[in-house]
């Protein structure tokens, strides 16, 4: 369910706005969606799993925050991160 030390570092450095950068929105939503997406897979075969739903939800919840605070900063970067992502919004 979680992300592995080796794919976490794949996303910082494709996401990263600047050499070692890790708290940056990008980085965070990245990693977030990336959790996401392994928890939904694990939803495909454990529907009645409600403990790791509440945590997914969580999940959505703060990548919702992180992307509203980027899109009241710069809508630009807003932009291009749900285009790399391929978020519907």
């Amino acid at each position: 369910m979680s992300i592995t030390a080796a794919r976490k570092q794949e996303l910082l450095t494709e996401y990263a706005t600047q050499k070692d950068d890790t708290g940056s929105p990008e980085v965070q939503v990245a990693i977030l969606s990336e959790r996401i997406k392994n928890l939904t897979e694990h939803f495909k075969t454990h529907a009645k799993d409600n403990h790791s739903r509440r945590g997914l939800l969580k999940l959505v919840s703060q990548r919702r925050s992180l992307l509203d605070y980027l899109k009241k900063k710069d809508v630009a970067r807003y932009q291009t991160l749900i285009g790399k992502l391929g978020l519907r919004r």
